[in-house]
């Protein structure tokens, strides 16, 4: 599979050279399209990246939700020899082959995905949300649990409140405080969705929890949580 942006081939080539990555993140940052270009929702995945086998291998993992009910629907799993080190601001060099992998082995193609980490909110604004959405096509939005630059004023503890997180005088994201006395998250364009939908969104996607339910299930499963695979055994099982 041959991926264009403009006249540039982003088909993945993981040489595991940092200087070439950060060049590639800042030339392949302006295929991001910032504006939406939704379906209509019909299916939302969760995604999460984990390390097993003392980093050797990266493990992907999706959770398809229906909308807006937010149901199981579908989930895959996929694992792949780490082909880089941790490099900060580079992570997602190591994560998008598992994820495009996992992507193809699902049986429902999601609408939206909602990814574990930044879209734009990055340095060189080409985050895995965003690296994830060009690679695959897909829309996707990033919410992170921690900053990466940018800075914000002090969010109220009201769910819903929300504050502007800028870099260099640019919005990159919003920091949305999803539950009282609880750390905020970071929402930030991936591809095809703008920043308002995108926060509207993350916030239906979160009726409960810190985190939106997509990524919850995602890294429920990823980890292995007794309660997430309780259910899931139990979903397989009707």
């Amino acid at each position: 599979m041959t991926i264009l942006c403009g006249n540039d081939d982003v088909t993945p080539q993981w040489t595991g050279d940092p200087s070439a990555a950060r060049a590639l993140q800042t030339s392949w940052s302006r295929c991001v399209i910032r504006e939406n270009r939704l379906p209509p929702l019909r299916f939302v995945a969760g995604a999460d990246v984990g390390f097993e086998s003392q980093g050797t291998v990266t493990r992907a993992v999706l959770v398809v939700l229906s909308w807006p009910s937010l149901a199981f629907m579908d989930y895959s799993v996929a694992r792949l020899p780490t082909v880089m080190p941790y490099i900060p601001g580079l992570l997602s060099f190591r994560e998008c082959p598992a994820l495009l992998k996992a992507l193809g082995e699902l049986r429902l193609t999601p609408d939206l995905v909602l990814c574990d980490g930044q879209g734009i909110a990055h340095h060189r604004r080409f985050g895995v949300a965003s690296h994830f959405g060009v690679l695959s096509g897909l829309p996707t939005i990033g919410v992170a649990k921690s900053r990466l630059c940018g800075q914000y004023e002090d969010v109220g503890n009201e769910p819903g409140a929300s504050k502007p997180l800028l870099d260099e005088g640019e919005c990159i994201g919003k920091v949305l405080r999803t539950r009282v006395n609880v750390k905020p998250v970071y929402v930030s364009i991936g591809h095809k969705v703008d920043l308002d939908t995108a926060l509207d969104l993350v916030k239906q996607a979160t009726p409960r929890y810190r985190l939106p339910e997509p990524i919850r299930w995602a890294d429920g499963i990823a980890s292995r949580r007794l309660s997430f695979m309780k259910r899931l055994r139990a979903i397989q099982n009707q």
